[in-house]
């Protein structure tokens, strides 16, 4: 609410930051058109949709009071868990059966005691030069994360072409450099070649090659994509650049969710501790077992559904920020820098606009449980007409979920309204303007997912050369460049999807500026103004093309 940041912002006769103006107010004319002769959409009556700068009240406050009451809930009966705990629990083994009181009594027994510390002491010892060079090797790496980030996005915003290009043949040269050094090593141990026939050898090498040329088709038939695809991630890697703040509040958001995390799970632990020490009869004989509470496993439930729809409350959350911030910098313009961008944003996220993030990710939360129970119950292959009917339309509105969710929350990050009202004014933007929301360049994602992959396979080499002639630890040093590996990969994920997210919103930016006739950024029109053109002269030079 600082006048000096909305003295900064753009002003338009339609600005939806107007608290007298609804955000699809429609513009009255001192004529009286005929309602016969008006089309039934007039355009006229969406021109105001821009960042609303002003105050916003709050929507969706239902699922945000249900939110917080898991989350308490889920507090509360973990500190009861804690108080509650039995003590006895981990004094199991010292518990026998007596047969005059037909219950469990408690002896001493101090011999599972040091056995465990004699098993830890004997593992600790044995992998202590594998430990430190692991301990080593995911510290160093992710130190040099950070600056491989950065330098990443330096490339791709100057030389977006080039660095694309040049990936582009590694796609290609690594898989193949994988497949012919896992042969050849196999060959070469007589271990290997004892477990795994050189028939089946061969044939695992020439499936992966066949892999490989599909994926060089994918690039030969996709070619003209890739191209538009190279300016996208050029505008996008420009819009980041210009909000380098990002880097630092993503980050200091995951690791709030992990913070908040850590109780969760000592409550999850403590929770086994709440039951007592019972005889069970098994083949005639009675031991001692530990029987929990009746109401741990609904604690478990409730904790687990908690830490769940927390995870996708924060994802959408970070997904607000960034469109929030990046909305920011496209309306402010070429000629005037946003302030306080991203602490609007964050303010907006966790304040009014707390509810319609809570209510995407009950929604994606509800959807990935959904997905995950359909597919388990495909691979248990039950038969039946009426159980393939019932998957195939459980996938449909899986689908529809999906795609009703992929730029709500961006556009509720702009204009503050709630989820409903985000979903629909999304779709009717896209509509009017004849644009596809299933046709933002997936060929984008994939691109910057390959070359992250690219960076953290040649990263991984480099480890494990430097690990086979520096250190003494044997085959342990693949499995120490297989974890560096999947650290750097996770976090180059992580900015690849930052960027994906940027994507979408400078597509849902542009598609309001092609609804008012305006155009804030010249250089984004430019590319995203290619993307309907991009699909119809594809799709009518190769008829065989599969749909975007």
């Amino acid at each position: 609410m600082g006048s000096k940041e909305e003295a900064d912002r753009p002003t338009s006769p339609y600005d939806s930051s107007s608290p007298s103006q609804p955000l699809l107010f429609k513009p009255h004319s001192t004529e009286e058109p005929n309602q016969a002769d008006q089309p039934e959409s007039d355009p006229t009556q969406y021109l105001q949709i821009s960042y609303n700068y002003g105050p916003r009240p709050f929507k969706d406050l239902p699922f945000l009071i249900l939110f917080v009451l898991v989350v308490l809930c889920t507090f509360g009966f973990g500190i009861f868990c804690v108080f509650h705990k039995n003590p006895n629990y981990s004094n199991l083994s010292s518990y026998t059966y007596e047969l005059n009181s037909t219950s469990c009594v408690k002896g001493s027994d101090f011999n599972g005691f040091y056995e465990s510390r004699f098993d830890f002491y004997v593992l600790s010892s044995s992998g202590s030069g594998f430990l430190k060079s692991l301990i080593w090797t995911l510290v160093v790496t992710l130190i040099l994360s950070v600056p491989i980030c950065f330098l990443l996005l330096l490339l791709l915003k100057h030389y977006t072409k080039q660095i694309v290009y040049v990936s582009l043949p590694f796609f290609i040269v690594i898989p193949i450099f994988l497949n012919v050094y896992w042969f050849v090593a196999c060959t070469l141990s007589s271990s290997c070649t004892d477990a795994f026939p050189l028939v089946y050898r061969i044939l695992v090498f020439v499936f992966v090659f066949l892999i490989i040329g599909v994926i060089v088709w994918i690039f030969v038939a996709n070619w003209r994509r890739i191209e538009l695809t190279v300016k996208i991630i050029g505008v996008a890697s420009d819009a980041l650049s210009k909000n380098l703040g990002l880097f630092v509040v993503i980050p200091l958001l995951t690791l709030g969710l992990v913070a908040y995390y850590v109780p969760i799970v000592v409550f999850l632990v403590f929770a086994r501790l709440n039951g007592k020490i019972v005889p069970k009869e098994s083949n005639g004989e009675y031991t001692c077992a530990w029987k929990q509470d009746s109401w741990v496993p609904a604690y478990y439930t409730l904790a687990i559904l908690a830490m769940l729809w927390s995870l996708t409350v924060m994802v959408e959350a970070q997904v607000y920020v960034i469109g929030g911030t990046i909305a920011q910098w496209y309306f402010t313009g070429e000629d005037s820098k946003p302030r306080r961008s991203i602490r609007s944003s964050l303010r907006n996220a966790f304040g009014p606009s707390s509810g319609t993030v809570c209510l995407s990710g009950l929604l994606i939360c509800v959807v990935r449980i959904v997905r995950a129970a359909v597919d388990s119950a495909r691979q248990e292959d039950v038969p039946g007409m009426v159980n393939l009917v019932l998957r195939c339309c459980v996938k449909a509105l899986l689908s529809a979920v999906d795609f009703l969710n992929k730029f709500t929350i961006n556009f509720a990050a702009i204009t503050g309204e709630a989820y409903c009202t985000s979903a629909r004014m999304t779709y009717e933007l896209l509509k009017r303007n004849l644009m596809s929301a299933v046709f933002v360049e997936t060929v984008s994602t994939r691109l910057l997912a390959g070359i992250a992959f690219i960076l953290s396979s040649i990263y991984a080499i480099v480890v494990c050369a430097i690990l086979k002639g520096a250190c003494n630890i044997g085959v342990y040093s693949y499995v120490v460049a297989v974890l560096a590996w999947a650290l750097l990969i996770i976090v180059l994920g992580s900015f690849v999807n930052v960027l994906d997210n940027v994507i979408e919103t400078v597509y849902i930016c542009y598609a309001i500026d092609s609804d008012r006739g305006e155009v804030y950024r010249p250089e984004v029109h430019e590319v995203y103004a290619l993307l309907p053109s991009s699909r119809n002269h594809r799709s009518s030079i190769d008829p065989a093309a599969p749909p975007a």
